[in-house]
């Protein structure tokens, strides 16, 4: 009954505060006229206006930018960059590739839920160390509690650096924006975790959501605005294979399976 009177009181015409299409007329972005006021935009800086509500200054939106560029990588081994390539092998179509390569991007060791899961713990971090706890118990018992902390620790190439880091972080400081509070909290627990037992690098994904959080995104924001951010490297994949014979891309012969199951057996007919 409550669940019918709450969809009653939400008939009518839609009601937002995002934006809306007037064919021929204009179109509103956020409460602003996107063809006066954001015509000459930046495309990134757009979407994250539309995900945050607010505008990033132009050295935020580089940060935000190279993020996205230095993890780009068309290389079809990967596991969501392969799903694009044997779309293309298949000759299916390219958004129907790059959407199914996008949602495979939601992974739990490398993807999104990666990117939120070590933004959430920097921002508890943060506050716990703020109220009066040491860093190094926090860590202990996120380590407890969770057998691990994304962002640390990159599954291949454990021992190195993860090279990517050094890139960003290098143009974060040349725009004034790699001191801030989560990068140092960032560098704080690798260094925990580096000097214990567990021998975890920071990789990508901790040193990617700390700047983000110092440029002011939220969690859920930088979640968000990371969505498309291995996009630029799908493509090349899913061209490749198109330009290979059908099926010719990451082709697996039977007899290259060490299979230890059951021998073969014949079907029997079901008894009615």
């Amino acid at each position: 009954m409550k669940q019918q009177k709450t969809l009653e009181s939400w008939t009518g015409p839609l009601r937002t505060t995002m934006g809306g299409c007037f064919p021929g007329e204009r179109a509103v972005f956020r409460g602003h006229d996107l063809h006066a006021d954001l015509q000459d935009t930046d495309w990134l800086d757009l979407y994250v206006f539309g995900i945050c509500g607010r505008r990033h200054t132009a050295a935020q939106i580089k940060v935000l930018h190279a993020i996205w560029v230095n993890t780009s990588y068309p290389d079809a081994r990967l596991w969501n960059n392969r799903v694009a390539a044997l779309a293309g092998s298949a000759r299916s179509t390219g958004i129907l590739a790059i959407s199914a390569a996008l949602a495979t991007s939601e992974a739990a060791i490398y993807g999104r839920q990666i990117d939120i899961a070590i933004a959430d713990f920097l921002v508890r971090a943060r506050a716990a160390v703020q109220a009066g706890r040491q860093l190094a118990e926090v860590v202990a018992e996120e380590l407890q509690v969770s057998r691990g902390i994304g962002g640390y620790g990159r599954p291949v190439a454990k021992s190195a650096a993860d090279e990517r880091n050094a890139i960003v972080l290098g143009l974060a400081e040349r725009e004034g924006l790699a001191g801030g509070e989560h990068v140092r909290l960032a560098f704080a627990i690798e260094e925990i975790l580096l000097a214990g037992r567990w021998r975890m690098r920071m990789n990508y994904a901790a040193i990617a959501a700390a700047l983000a959080l110092d440029i002011g995104l939220s969690p859920r924001e930088y979640y968000l605005y990371m969505l498309p951010a291995f996009l630029a490297g799908m493509p090349p994949c899913y061209i490749e294979a198109g330009s290979r014979p059908e099926q010719a891309t990451l082709p697996l012969p039977c007899q290259a399976i060490i299979y230890q199951g059951p021998a073969r057996r014949p079907w029997s007919r079901a008894l009615g």
